[in-house]
């Protein structure tokens, strides 16, 4: 009995204040004081799956972005700058709101890179009702983890020409195409959707409906808004990872200052207004030398512009044109061709302004109704206030008596070549002639030593 107690009081000072238990497979374990013996691993990950107390203790959060418009260089920082943020904050997944009708191929690649490398879940939704997810859109909905369209959305018309505008030749439009439709391709593989009519939006062009996409399985949900998609994604599988979205708390991540910034000033008619400030800016300080607004304002006008075009693929032709133009304006002012080399250069500014941008995707090019006006704008600058301005600047310079030489004026008296007498500018001064002149004549300066004025009579002049 003694020996009993003395084995129990050892195993009690070994063990602490824990109990040994002994499971039903004959093995020991130690277990805390009022605490509930657990009989297999298994049971323990089913109470996690069903919501347990262990399956409670975080909220399950996303983070939810959207993209509208054209797809350029700042939406992929903003994509960027949002997965970081998604990953730090250890959501479950990053969302995408979608509705764009294209962009360029050089982001969209970079994008689309971005999706299939990560390995944070990324959902790309096509909402709101009547979005569209064209061109560019059609690659990254296709690269997402999961993808889903609200109600009255489309997809597709990924075709390479709009989404990198311009005209190639033959060849290299062929080269385009079947890159593309190797691209689009590969990615569609590799995120288990349709593939066939993954490579029709690129070489037919074809677009569906969102009905059509989930039934063709080029896109996993159809949802009515974004708590429908949080339901329909939980429980789904991606990366081995069963998504837990229900009742997930949303953090949406807007665009930022710089984001919103650099994207107004890479529109294209932004651009064009940049170009034209810059010019009028720069040229107005040159022809007015100390205003300082119009330089400052020109040059900052040119820095934006420059970071705006090693962003975008400005054509070069174009810029050549418009600088040609601008070369054409100032010569009018120095030569006398009567309009001629004005005209030339605004019809340089016009070709120039028109290629600018048509590399770009056809809703990124400039409409005829900011070429014509700035156009007209343009020449109206360049033959008003730059013509006067490049003139007085470096025209021949004239001061003090050298203002004289030209004007006429009335002899107050006989003037001959010893004598004689005008009034000009208020101010009497001495005049010969070598022709005589009556009183009340008109005359006409043509010279000036010190305070003697050298005239001509006007009736003389018109005889020579």
């Amino acid at each position: 009995m003694r020996k009993h107690i003395l084995l129990a009081a050892l195993i009690l000072f070994i063990s602490g204040t824990g109990l040994v238990i002994l499971d039903e497979t004959g093995h020991t374990g130690t277990s805390a004081p009022g605490s509930v013996p657990s009989h297999s691993g298994q049971a323990a990950e089913q109470v996690d799956e069903n919501g347990g107390p262990e399956a409670d203790e975080r909220q399950p959060t996303v983070s939810v972005i959207r993209v509208e418009g054209s797809i350029g260089p700042t939406v992929s920082n903003y994509i960027t700058r949002a997965l970081d943020l998604a990953n730090e904050r250890g959501d479950e997944m990053l969302i995408m709101e979608l509705d764009t009708p294209g962009g360029l191929l050089n982001v969209t690649q970079d994008i689309v890179r971005m999706f299939l490398g990560s390995d944070l879940p990324i959902a790309v939704y096509v909402s709101p009702q009547g979005a569209n997810a064209g061109s560019a859109g059609t690659f990254i909905t296709l690269a997402a983890h999961v993808a889903a369209m609200a109600p009255a959305t489309s997809i597709g018309a990924a075709s390479p020409v709009t989404m990198g505008g311009g005209q190639a030749d033959t060849v290299m439009q062929k080269k385009i195409f079947n890159y593309a439709e190797s691209f689009i391709e590969s990615v569609a593989e590799r995120r288990d959707r349709n593939v066939e009519w993954a490579k029709s939006a690129v070489r037919d062009g074809a677009s569906i409906t969102s009905t059509e996409a989930v039934e063709i399985n080029v896109v996993d949900f159809l949802a009515a808004d974004l708590d429908d998609l949080l339901e329909q994604m939980h429980g789904h599988v991606v990366n081995d990872h069963k998504l837990v979205t229900r009742g997930a708390d949303v953090n949406r991540i807007p665009q930022n200052l710089a984001e919103l910034f650099f994207g107004f000033i890479m529109r294209p008619e932004i651009l064009l207004i940049l170009t034209l400030v810059s010019i009028y800016g720069i040229l107005g300080e040159i022809s007015n030398p100390g205003a300082i607004v119009p330089g400052v304002a020109g040059v900052i006008a040119l820095i934006l512009l420059l970071f705006g075009v090693a962003a975008m693929p400005i054509n070069i032709a174009g810029f050549l044109l418009i600088g040609f133009a601008i070369i054409l304006f100032v010569m009018e002012a120095f030569t006398p061709t009567y309009g001629l080399l004005l005209g030339g250069g605004a019809i340089a500014f016009f070709l120039g302004a028109l290629m600018l941008f048509q590399d770009l995707p056809q809703d990124m090019q400039l409409s005829l109704g900011w070429i014509i006006p700035a156009t007209i704008i343009t020449v109206l600058f360049f033959a008003l206030v730059v013509y006067y301005g490049l003139r007085a600047q470096f025209g021949e310079s004239k001061s003090g008596v050298e203002t004289m030489v030209g004007k006429t004026t009335t002899a107050m008296e006989k003037i001959d070549e010893e004598h004689g007498r005008v009034m000009l500018m208020g101010e009497i001064w001495n005049a010969r002639s070598e022709q005589p002149v009556k009183k009340g004549e008109k005359v006409e300066i043509v010279a000036v030593s010190g305070l003697t004025l050298q005239v001509r009579p006007l009736n003389e002049q018109k005889k020579s």
